[in-house]
């Protein structure tokens, strides 16, 4: 990379920096989710395929509610608690520690199950 160029070639964001808010029910889900805005492609200064990183943290009794992905790919990486990830239509139990992916034409949605708050990575890319 050219030393002239002013676009940065790394970046920190601290957790107080990122937009954070709740997202009433969720893709037609019920509660709300409190969701954190880790990454998003269109606040970066470089264009790449990874669109967006979320921290969102799923109250008990919560879900997302089910929906496609036409022209991208998203991964929940659960970081805390269990609940159901419904993918293509078929349920799954899911727990703290695993990785599910959504390919284009696929579906899915999420219900905590647990009593405690389930905490999830998402990450979107296309």
């Amino acid at each position: 990379m050219d030393h002239n160029d002013a676009r940065p070639t790394t970046q920190l964001r601290r957790r107080h920096q990122m937009a954070r808010r709740p997202l009433p029910q969720c893709h037609g889900g019920v509660g709300a989710l409190d969701w954190t805005e880790v990454f998003n492609a269109d606040a970066s200064p470089h264009r790449r395929v990874l669109k967006f990183i979320h921290d969102d943290i799923l109250p008990p009794g919560s879900s997302v509610g089910e929906h496609e992905h036409a022209g991208d790919e998203e991964y929940y990486y659960i970081l805390e608690g269990e609940g159901e990830m419904t993918l293509d239509g078929v349920v799954h139990k899911v727990t703290a520690g695993d990785l599910t992916a959504v390919f284009p034409g696929g579906s899915h949605a999420l219900r905590n199950t647990g009593s405690t708050d389930m905490r999830i990575l998402v990450i979107c890319a296309g």
